[in-house]
């Protein structure tokens, strides 16, 4: 068996010639100074070599190691040349498949609408991209996505952290359903943090209301993060269906809102009769962005609609977060109206609540469109008063 002195004593001649050592190994000389290590193996009665390095980057010892390693292949009929180069593939290709290329392939693959696709997509980019998304899927394990959950739950978004979660857990099924992942390191730690549960926030009083409404008029926010934020209480319509309103949507001179079915939770057109208080917000608002698709455009791409991500941000800031959220509205709107002596079937008509039978369904629409009108403008009168009066007072859940 070689010493590691005999490998630094050979010297290069005018031929290459060879040291053996062992097994096999064997340590090239090469006229230029080159020192090779080979390792010689028959593999189905044909004879090849494998190349371990060069010495002295590549040790006696290590080379010995390498020997043993290939010469284990052998015997176990693999071909430790091969055997390399699809080890490399694999590594081209783990480097190439990072979680965020998979995510992204992943969310194309889903039948959603845009809007939920770029929702996810902005969760993603906030949360999890900037912690795994340039990293091999393969290289991502439990404590990658251990820090993830536990630092967006720690800034006091459970719900965030819970979403964040479950589309980590279906990005990394989708890996290894394509043979790009062995697991989902998700599984692991599925449990680590207390499962999130929904706080459906109960209506707000009559006070809170007021309240609410003129801090939020008067805290010297954006001028259309607040009118976005009057057409839903006004029309008690979704967060999301008020700020990405259309202008081609509105029928000004009959005060009526044609909310198309693309952008209905439901899938069916829903017609909102708007009040005098709705009518007036638009012809303020038309001046400022009736040239653009959106009555409320993006502050940074006027080819798309604000986010509601805005209002919510714009109520943190007024420490309004932990009392009241956007889709709250609905739930104040329905439990006030109920007070105020108005019909369910009006008010759930108003609301676009599934009606199971489809006759009754369109008798509602149809039928209620002149009480619902009155009703929504009794509404808006109603929130005029409140927020006359809430100035002066205190929050009250």
């Amino acid at each position: 068996m070689l010493t590691d002195a005999q490998c630094r004593a050979a010297k290069p001649k005018e031929g290459i010639y060879r040291l053996n050592d062992y097994k096999g190994l064997y340590l090239e000389i090469k006229p230029n100074g080159i020192k090779a290590w080979r390792y010689r193996f028959k593999l189905n009665d044909k004879a090849s070599w494998y190349a371990l390095g060069d010495y002295p980057s590549v040790t006696l010892g290590e080379a010995r190691e390498k020997c043993d390693a290939a010469r284990k292949l052998v015997r176990e009929g693999i071909n430790p040349v091969q055997h390399r180069q699809i080890e490399r593939i694999k590594r081209e290709q783990d480097s190439a498949n990072t979680f965020k290329a998979i995510a992204e392939e992943w969310l194309a693959m889903k039948d959603w609408e845009e809007v939920t696709k770029k929702r996810r997509l902005d969760m993603l980019e906030r949360v999890v991209f900037p912690s795994i998304g340039k990293l091999p899927v393969r290289q991502i394990t439990s404590a990658h996505v251990l820090d993830i959950l536990t630092k967006t739950a720690k800034r006091g978004a459970p719900t965030v952290a819970a979403e964040a979660k479950r589309t980590m857990s279906s990005v990394f099924e989708h890996a290894v359903s394509t043979l790009r992942a062995d697991s989902d390191p998700v599984w692991f730690v599925r449990k680590a943090l207390p499962p999130n549960k929904t706080q459906h926030k109960r209506a707000l009083s009559i006070e809170a209301v007021g309240k609410l409404l003129a801090d939020f008029d008067g805290h010297g926010g954006n001028f259309q993060t607040i009118k976005a934020f009057q057409l839903m209480w006004l029309t008690l319509s979704r967060p999301n269906e008020s700020v990405q309103a259309e202008w081609s949507e509105f029928d000004m001179e009959n005060a009526l809102w044609t909310i198309p079915a693309r952008r209905m939770k439901a899938r069916r057109e829903h017609i909102v009769p708007l009040p005098i208080q709705a009518v007036g917000l638009l012809k303020a608002m038309h001046p400022i962005t009736g040239h653009t698709k959106f009555v409320f455009p993006n502050r940074d791409d006027r080819q798309r609609p604000m986010a509601d991500a805005a209002l919510r941000q714009a109520l943190k800031k007024l420490g309004w977060a932990t009392k009241y959220s956007p889709h709250g509205t609905r739930t104040t709107g329905s439990t006030r109206l109920n007070e105020m002596g108005y019909r369910p079937d009006a008010i759930e008509a108003q609301l676009a609540h599934a009606e199971p039978n489809n006759v009754r369904r369109t008798y509602n629409h149809a039928t209620y469109l002149e009480e619902r009108r009155a009703m929504m403008q009794d509404w808006a009168n109603k929130l005029d008063a409140w927020r006359a009066v809430g100035t002066d007072m205190q929050p009250t859940a």
